[in-house]
């Protein structure tokens, strides 16, 4: 099954790359432009809008396949031949191949996950929307919180499989309510990390697609493989990757809050989705697992806190932009604005790549291993975060 969710993120990425480029055109035409400006970086007006091919990048192979599952009774053609390509290629066309042996099972399942998958792609549309909304016209910050929740909610609450920690509800018996109010903090606070992200080209696209694909890996390579995950992420991956070329620095075109607070969302559901113990493994066993999307996001979530505590402590709303970020300390210290994004891609695939390995360690000191690495990086970058922001050196 690993061709065909190959095959998604290509679709998802031509489709980016021509969205992109169309949408670049169009928003020149009709003014969707981001003027330069106050804290703004960038001297030209830049053509607003790259979250818009983000969305339709993988909104519509996701369409197509569940359209494919719940109208065709079984797998179409192309699908048995890569299941049969898998078997040729792993050396013996008449070896068992779980995967594609169970083709039909997975083909089931579809059908079974699609109510989830609608109801996950109308909440991300409805961010999507209010984001289009913000780039067009200002919203303020909290009506823009409020109404995060308020998406984030009305998709927790009926499924119960995007809901986090549900065993620690078993021994706290809160009735179901703490795993609902964790996950819609969690979903929330990744939500904003990544607009948060979004302050210098190609930055909140590329720790995106790393992130992505950091789970893409963890959801593949589990003894039970989460293809409806894999395939969002796939797509996902495909979107943000066909939208790079464009955005990264120099960027032709900025996704702004419509493809942030997307991605952002996005990402939060499917960590919450994801399995990260093994099948038959208790909480107990392998409680480090469940802390690998927190590794994996440790770049904008550390981001989010740090820039979010400064503007408090000054008095400032957290929602309130400013150059505080990590991005812009890094460029204080006299790196290339390109560099400092790719120095933030190097931390995130660091730590993205030790928390691939933690749902697969055996033992809690490999765990802590894991774990004090990823405290020595974010070391690493709170040392740079004590540099003198622009105008104060």
């Amino acid at each position: 099954m690993i061709y065909p969710i190959l095959l998604l993120c290509a679709c998802s990425f031509g489709l980016s790359c021509i969205l992109t480029w169309v949408i670049k055109r169009v928003a020149v035409r009709v003014g969707f432009v981001d003027k330069p400006g106050g804290r703004k970086i960038h001297a030209n007006p830049k053509p607003l809008g790259g979250g818009i091919a983000i969305f339709w990048a993988l909104l519509i192979p996701i369409l197509a396949g569940l359209a494919e599952a719940n109208f065709l009774s079984e797998p179409p053609l192309w699908l048995q031949t890569t299941s049969f390509v898998e078997k040729v290629l792993a050396h013996d066309p008449t070896a068992n191949n779980p995967a594609a042996d169970k083709l039909p099972a997975y083909w089931s399942g579809i059908r079974q996950q699609t109510p989830l998958a609608l109801a996950l792609l109308m909440a991300t549309l409805a961010m999507h929307v209010m984001g289009l909304i913000d780039d067009r016209k200002a919203l303020g910050p909290y009506v823009k919180l409020a109404v995060q929740l308020a998406v984030t909610t009305a998709l927790v609450v009926p499924f119960q499989s995007l809901r986090t920690l549900t065993a620690i509800d078993h021994l706290l018996h809160t009735g179901g309510a703490l795993p609902i109010i964790l996950s819609v903090l969690w979903i929330t606070a990744v939500t904003n990390a990544f607009n948060f992200l979004d302050n210098m080209d190609g930055l909140s696209a590329g720790v995106a697609a790393i992130s992505s694909a950091a789970f893409l890996a963890t959801t593949l390579t589990m003894p039970s493989p989460q293809w409806f995950v894999a395939a969002v992420l796939a797509a996902l991956v495909g979107a943000l990757a066909g939208f790079l070329c464009f955005n990264f620095a120099p960027a032709s075109i900025f996704m702004g809050d419509s493809g942030s607070l997307t991605i952002g969302f996005l990402l939060g559901v499917l960590t919450v989705r994801t399995q990260y113990l093994r099948p038959g493994e208790t909480l107990a066993a392998g409680w480090y697992a469940v802390f690998a999307p927190i590794i994996v996001l440790a770049v904008p979530l550390y981001d989010l806190l740090v820039v979010s505590a400064l503007r408090i402590s000054r008095g400032k709303s957290p929602f309130v932009g400013d150059t505080n970020h990590f991005s812009h300390r890094l460029v204080a210290r006299g790196m290339s604005r390109r560099t400092a994004v790719l120095c933030l891609y190097l931390i995130t695939a660091t730590t993205s790549l030790a928390a691939i390995l933690l749902p697969h360690v055996h033992s809690t000191l490999a765990a802590v291993l894991i774990f004090t690495q990823t405290l020595l990086i974010l070391g690493v970058v709170m040392l740079l975060e004590q540099h003198p922001l622009p105008g104060q050196t």
